[in-house]
């Protein structure tokens, strides 16, 4: 690197196999929005929930082009709906086990998982590594750097809450994907956005996805 010249260091996102992939396109949105760098990593099972929820088959040759056309749907299914620049973004497959993230002197600023399906939380939690994603999380938890991770899944049985507490004691952020209702939402992607904007709270990415509390009952209403 020349003197002088800034050294890229995006934040990775993971996309796991549980449904929610509305939630993944808001925060990668957001991220490239607020002109943040984006390393992207797309697990296989999330490959076949995406194929299922929006009809997009995410095709490691073709990925720039099926992104485009992800980060353009609405969360009601509605193409085109956003303009949207993937320039920014660095894909890696799954199964690279030697990709960038895969090593803690790789420069990152930190990782989301969004959404989280209970089997990516176990791995996690457990260190098993078995996926450039779960290798990844596991990197940036020994490096100290931010985990969000989004579960999505009800109701949660024992093991995964120990799973969650696991990760929350190794410094990772745990936020459900659980969207509210004070800011007034009025249409799916609304709430969308809301579990979005938490997500980026949690990493500490500005952002306007949704309306903040300022201490004013019925201010949601109001904004209807």
């Amino acid at each position: 690197m020349n003197a002088g010249e800034t050294q890229r260091a995006p934040w990775i996102v993971g996309v796991s196999g549980a449904s929610g992939t509305p939630y993944a396109a808001a925060v990668l949105r957001a991220l490239l929005d607020a002109g943040e760098a984006v390393d992207l990593v797309v697990s296989r099972a999330s490959r076949l929930t995406l194929l299922d929820e929006t009809g997009i088959s995410f095709r490691d040759a073709h990925w720039q082009e099926d992104l485009r056309e992800w980060l353009a749907r609405g969360a009601d299914g509605k193409p085109g709906t956003f303009e949207v620049d993937v320039s920014g973004v660095r894909y890696w497959g799954a199964g690279d086990l030697a990709a960038g993230p895969s090593s803690g002197s790789y420069p990152a600023q930190g990782m989301l998982i969004v959404p989280a399906s209970t089997a990516c939380v176990a791995g996690v939690a457990l260190g098993l590594s078995k996926d450039l994603l779960q290798r990844a999380a596991s990197v940036t938890l020994k490096e100290r750097r931010p985990l969000v991770v989004a579960v999505r899944e009800t109701p949660l049985n024992g093991q995964t809450l120990r799973h969650l507490v696991a990760l929350d004691d190794a410094g990772a952020s745990v936020v459900p994907a659980s969207p509210a209702f004070y800011a007034g939402a009025t249409h799916i992607q609304d709430l969308v956005d809301f579990v979005a904007g938490r997500v980026l709270d949690a990493a500490g990415v500005g952002h306007g996805l949704y309306r903040r509390w300022k201490g004013e009952l019925g201010g949601g209403a109001a904004g209807r």
